[in-house]
């Protein structure tokens, strides 16, 4: 078979249904092949890095491995920012770009890009496939690596000429690499870990839960309820760990961190015991991080080894799956009864939610949180809610009602503005008994706007609100706070939704009444395809609390009264 063949061979081999990619010179042999095989349904975006998007959104509904394919030159490096965004969130993918042909590697030639060299730190491994011998293997070798271990995208670079040489194909893949070999040794958690950690949980007087995105990854949901139910110990989520626990639990507080609810900061700062699951002590959680939970001893549970005590010291790290770990530890407790530290915690969400009802005004536009209760209304709070990035996203994070497991898909690590609507359209083709909606900012919709025309053609039905602010609203609010109102250049405009909707043969709709936002979501709800509107919101309107940049997460910027 020619290599071209055994690629498209291996990718049925390995259950993929789905791809998501753009055709040029390298990848032709491949395109080539493509159509000899009708299981594998290529679907052609506009950008080659909303094809790495949509991979990742795909493999973050399902579970499965998301695949991309790409070109040399710049059809490679256009997924160098899905593939980084993949990299930093932990998300399997696959990426298959072309390259020039071999003698022709190191030499300039026309669309020729060292992609190993810039993929290399934002990948889990990648490949320059060199032999039509060796192609077989290293593709069911990068799906192993991709979906094994903590999950992360795999690269493969295959020359031109190694598509169009033949060799025998092999179903049988060799392991061959110390990466393939580590990443499939998933350790178990240690007995003697198990039984310090439960000792510690014993003796807490204010413990806390911090959930992140492994207990999704894992499919941990039951387990972690467990352990919090048998101790009776609330429960934080990150934002990438939000709907791995239903936000109308009486034990669930809220997100921790730069714009968590104030009284979420404020336990973290009291706390005598983190139990961390599945996430990573990032910047935007910690804040400073010297005074991050400054009387808590920390409990850490990872399947990376290189995540342990990397920004957190952990008096008991536990390496391991974050399933088996909660299992274990939920059997080795006791029942415990923290009734007085809840109760505590929820005076001080009394307080809060008090504050805001006194700061709250009418005022004649939707609100952020009018757009949100909408959406859950509507379906039922059944929806995948995938959201881009900025402060729509905070807003969503906070306050849209988070109850079934993995509903939730954002940017975290990477924080990537037009990342939602290509995801989202991953999303909805690798779950298309799901509800989609898109919640994204004038500014990130606008990245990736082309794609709409590959919803239209496939036939994807989603839907979308724009937060339409008139301006890069995050960055804005930091000028506001940090840079003494000087607003350069976040000011931005938008096209016409709604004929922009009519052009790609879409519907579109302009809410600018706050009385209009149930009716508009109900509206697009009823109407077949992707439907977006356009969301006219206060200009200036802030996400609060905010913790400065290298402030203790407990020094808060409030809003005033």
């Amino acid at each position: 078979m020619a290599g071209s063949h055994i690629l498209c061979e291996a990718l049925v081999r390995e259950g993929v249904e789905l791809l998501y990619g753009y055709p040029g010179g390298a990848i032709m042999p491949f395109y080539d092949a493509l159509p000899a095989y009708p299981r594998l349904h290529h679907v052609l975006v506009r950008h080659e890095q909303a094809a790495a998007h949509a991979a990742d959104g795909y493999a973050r509904a399902t579970g499965k491995v998301g695949v991309c394919v790409a070109t040399s030159g710049p059809g490679a490096t256009n997924l160098v920012t899905g593939l980084a965004t993949a990299y930093m969130d932990s998300t399997p993918v696959v990426a298959i770009t072309g390259q020039v042909g071999r003698p022709f590697i190191g030499r300039d030639a026309f669309q020729e890009t060292d992609v190993l060299g810039l993929t290399l730190p934002i990948t889990k491994h990648n490949f320059l496939v060199r032999r039509v011998e060796e192609l077989a293997d290293v593709v069911h070798e990068a799906f192993q690596l991709a979906r094994s271990g903590r999950p992360g995208p795999v690269l493969i670079d295959v020359p031109k000429d190694v598509q169009f040489a033949k060799t025998v194909y092999r179903p049988a893949a060799s392991v061959r690499s110390i990466e393939l070999y580590r990443a499939t040794r998933v350790p178990q958690p240690a007995p003697e870990a198990i039984q310090q950690a439960a000792r510690l949980i014993a003796q807490a007087r204010r413990p806390v839960i911090m959930s992140g995105h492994g207990v999704i990854l894992s499919n941990a949901y039951s387990e972690l309820r467990a352990l919090a139910e048998k101790t009776n110990i609330p429960v934080i989520t990150t934002l990438l760990g939000l709907s791995a626990f239903p936000v109308d639990h009486p034990l669930f507080l809220g997100m921790p961190g730069m714009h968590g609810p104030a009284f979420v900061n404020r336990a973290i700062g009291v706390t005598d015991l983190i139990i961390g699951v599945g996430l990573r002590f990032d910047d935007r959680v910690t804040g400073k991080v010297s005074e991050f939970a400054p009387q808590a001893q920390i409990i850490h549970i990872d399947i990376d080894p290189s995540e342990l005590n990397k920004v957190k010291p952990a008096i008991v790290p536990i390496l391991a799956d974050a399933k088996a770990a909660l299992a274990a530890l939920a059997e080795a407790v006791e029942p415990g009864d923290h009734r007085e530290w809840l109760s505590e915690l929820r005076q001080w969400e009394a307080e809060e939610q008090e504050r805001a009802r006194r700061l709250s005004r009418p005022v004649p536009y939707p609100t952020p949180t009018d757009i949100l209760d909408a959406i859950y209304e509507v379906t039922d709070g059944e929806a995948i809610v995938v959201s881009d990035v900025g402060q729509h996203q905070m807003w969503t994070a906070r306050f849209y009602k988070w109850t079934h497991p993995n509903s939730h898909i954002t940017s975290g690590g990477l924080g990537t503005m037009g990342f939602a609507l290509p995801a989202a359209m991953g999303v909805k083709m690798g779950r298309p008994e799901a509800t989609v909606w898109v919640v994204a900012g004038d500014g990130g919709f606008q990245m990736n706007i082309q794609e709409l025309a590959t919803l239209r053609d496939e036939g994807v039905e989603i839907k979308v609100a724009i937060m339409n602010n008139g301006y890069l609203g995050m960055v804005r609010q930091w000028q506001e706070f940090f840079h003494q109102r000087n607003y350069s250049e976040t000011p931005i405009s938008s096209p016409d939704y709604v004929k922009l909707a009519e052009a790609y043969g879409l519907t579109g709709m302009r809410v600018e009444r706050r009385e209009e936002v149930q009716a508009a979501v109900q509206k697009a709800m009823q109407t077949p395809g992707t439907v977006i509107i356009d969301f006219a919101i206060e200009a200036e309107a802030n996400v609060y609390p905010m913790v400065p940049p290298g402030a203790a997460i407990t020094d808060m910027i409030i809003e005033s009264e």
